[in-house]
């Protein structure tokens, strides 16, 4: 063998023996737990996506918004006429020979005259301007990609200047030039074009502007501006990204929610996850079930490549030919209304599922493993889960729905996890929750999706996991819940919950808060778990508690390790190893104004010395908003024995990590 071979071969080994011998058995008197507790939801409400997530700058580039999903809106919203140096022309609203049927509507640029009546510092042209979603951040020295397909139509070839301006006080001046470029347009056909910007100064609300600076007619569309530093390169804001891969969320789901079946517009607008994995310029764009439009920039090909990114695995959800109950104002009537997909019409709902298992598993040489390697990916995702239905009424029309595109899937591929829906109400009392657990017994279903949204009392109160039965084939997830505000006596009852979530891990496979994102001016739910801006996220308390738990996921549970003094429900504790990192950690809430002293016995384990403590505390009606953030946890490294006693302060959830 060759010797740098020999040695290469010899040091993998050594590293794959290292971290083997980092696992350990797990002591005595432990259950096993799920180890993909934490993980998140992604669904486009209040902006999350486009104007959010989604780094791309300018607002309506495709120029698809449509009264539809808003009064008052048109394929020039977000976008205004300029004409420095008197320049003259008019806008055109057209859809005949579009880039794309997918994306029909585009703009026409008559230019009529660019030549100013005095110098007026060089600045002419006529065309467009777009302010992106209350306005463009820019930094200096960054680097922004601009793109759009141009048509000359009319005239000779155009020569188009692009520029990034910042606004100046005052009537009558010119905005300030941050950063420019220039280009040609002439093929008679659609060809994208593209210059890179960079600007000289920072600006909070820049403005794009693109001037055509030659007589004679051109059609514009799909416009782009896109900062170069995105996370990992994928076209996500970095901050909110990062915000996201610290919680260490184990999965994700993905893309809703209500979204995914059309939410109050009926199935018409349903989700179809084909139209969103090709080029941009091909996409689908939709009227979102919240009230505007979704570009689908951020589509599936972007959901799996981060759920790549973050370790996760991907969650994606399809309808089951069966619309939200809420369509046409049903969730104000009495028999909510459903639309349904004839059964003699359900092959194509089976064989989407089908082929979005090809897109994400197959390789290479199938039709949808092709599609995915021409978009940048020719390694499989290996799609593990994948969710039917979000919340409808488990009607019999949805249970005999259900019934077909569970057996068919199963049929062909077994080995894929199906995760079922028990409706929009997850409380014993509610029919659509019996008829959905009903359901998922008779199909022996392996994960059912449980949803509710209360007040901090419930999760104060409730243990209702603690009475699931333990021989029951099929497992919970919790996929959307949340206490009604964002204090941190909402986060700290959340911590109780998901500590008695923890308590029954062998029954509880998965959970996720939501809504998961929210942009200021912008929100149609409250709360959520991050809300920001153009500059910054703003964390939550309860992102904390959610923090702090992805921090701490393990694959065993103790329950008898802690014992607190006079505890009522308002004090919860935890026990959790991670066998496979070496890691205990040792969680304890205290929801109540009095201080709790808890007794802690870790003699089982070995090699316990110290700890990095983990504090969220303050005042119970504290919050973190726009203005002030006063929530954050507290770390420090700490002395630990195998028995002590720990003093629990008022309001406070507190974690210690200790490695074995």
């Amino acid at each position: 063998m060759n010797k740098k071979l020999f040695l290469g071969v010899a040091l993998i080994a050594a590293s794959m023996g290292a971290n083997a011998q980092k696992a350990m058995s797990a002591p005595a008197g432990g259950k096993a737990i799920s180890d993909e507790l934490i993980g998140i939801f992604f669904e486009d409400i209040s902006s999350s996506a486009d104007g959010g997530l989604y780094a791309e700058l300018t607002q309506n580039g495709s120029f698809e918004y449509s009264p539809v999903e808003r009064d008052g809106w048109g394929a020039g919203t977000a976008w205004k006429q300029i004409r420095p140096g008197h320049s003259l022309g008019r806008m055109e609203v057209r859809m005949d020979q579009p880039i794309h049927p997918n994306n029909p509507t585009y703009m026409r640029l008559h230019v009529e005259r660019v030549k100013e009546y005095y110098d007026y510092k060089g600045w002419k042209g006529y065309g467009l301007e777009n302010q992106g979603f209350d306005g463009i951040p820019v930094k200096a020295g960054a680097k922004y990609d601009f793109s759009a397909f141009l048509r000359n139509v009319k005239g000779e070839a155009k020569v188009v200047r692009i520029v990034l301006t910042a606004p100046q006080p005052g009537w009558g001046r010119d905005p300030k030039m941050l950063a420019e470029a220039t280009f040609t347009a002439s093929d008679s056909n659609w060809k994208k074009y593209a210059v890179t910007l960079s600007p000289k100064e920072d600006c909070d609300s820049a403005q794009l502007q693109i001037l055509v600076l030659t007589t004679g007619d051109v059609d514009i569309d799909m416009v782009s501006l896109m900062p170069q530093d995105t996370y990992k390169g994928h076209g996500l804001r970095k901050d909110l990204a990062q915000a996201l891969a610290d919680l260490q969320p184990k999965f994700m789901r993905f893309p809703g929610g209500c979204v995914v079946h059309g939410g109050g517009d009926g199935f018409w607008n349903t989700y179809r996850w084909k139209t969103t994995v090709g080029p941009k310029e091909q996409r689908r764009g939709l009227k979102n079930t919240w009230g505007y439009h979704q570009s689908m920039g951020l589509g599936y090909f972007e959901y799996f490549q981060f759920c790549e990114d973050l370790n996760m695995q991907p969650v994606p959800i399809l309808p089951c030919g069966v619309s939200c109950q809420g369509t046409n104002g049903g969730w104000g009537m009495k028999d909510q209304a459903q639309d349904v997909v004839p059964m003699s019409e359900m092959d194509e709902w089976v064989q989407d599922a089908l082929d979005l298992i090809e897109w994400a598993n197959g390789d290479v040489n199938t039709k949808w493993g092709r599609v995915r390697a021409e978009a940048g990916h020719p390694k499989p995702f290996n799609l593990k889960y994948l969710g039917i239905g979000n919340e409808e009424r488990i009607s019999p029309e949805f249970a005999e729905r259900f019934r077909y595109m569970y057996k068919k899937i199963m049929e062909a591929h077994p080995e894929i996890v199906i995760v079922g829906t028990a409706g929009p109400g997850s409380h014993p009392d509610n029919p659509d929750f019996q008829n959905g657990w009903k359901l998922a017994e008779e199909l022996g279903l392996p994960i059912l999706d449980e949803h509710y949204y209360e007040p901090y009392t419930y999760f104060q109160k409730s243990r209702q996991y603690d009475s699931y039965p333990r021989d029951r084939k099929t497992k919970v997830y919790l996929g959307e819940y949340a206490a009604k505000d964002k204090k941190l006596i909402d986060a700290l009852s959340e911590a109780l919950y998901l500590l008695h979530v923890e308590r029954n891990g062998d029954v509880v496979c998965m959970t996720s808060y939501a809504p998961l994102f929210a942009r200021k001016n912008a929100t149609n739910w409250n709360p959520d778990l991050i809300y920001y801006d153009n500059h910054r996220p703003f964390l939550t308390c309860s992102y904390y508690v959610q923090q702090m738990f992805g921090q701490s996921s393990g694959n065993y549970y103790y329950g008898d390790c802690v014992k607190i003094k006079d505890a009522t429900n308002l004090q919860e504790q935890s026990v959790v190893l991670n066998t496979k990192t070496r890691q205990l950690f040792v969680k304890i809430c205290n929801a109540d104004s009095q201080k709790k002293y808890a007794d802690v016995d870790l003699s089982r384990f070995k090699g316990v010395k110290t700890a990095v403590k983990t504090t969220l505390a303050g005042k119970p009606d504290a919050e973190n908003n726009y203005e002030v953030q006063p929530i954050a946890p507290k770390k420090e490294t700490v002395a630990v024995k195998s028995k002590m006693t720990l003093d629990i302060e008022p309001y406070s959830f507190v974690m210690l990590q200790i490695s074995l």
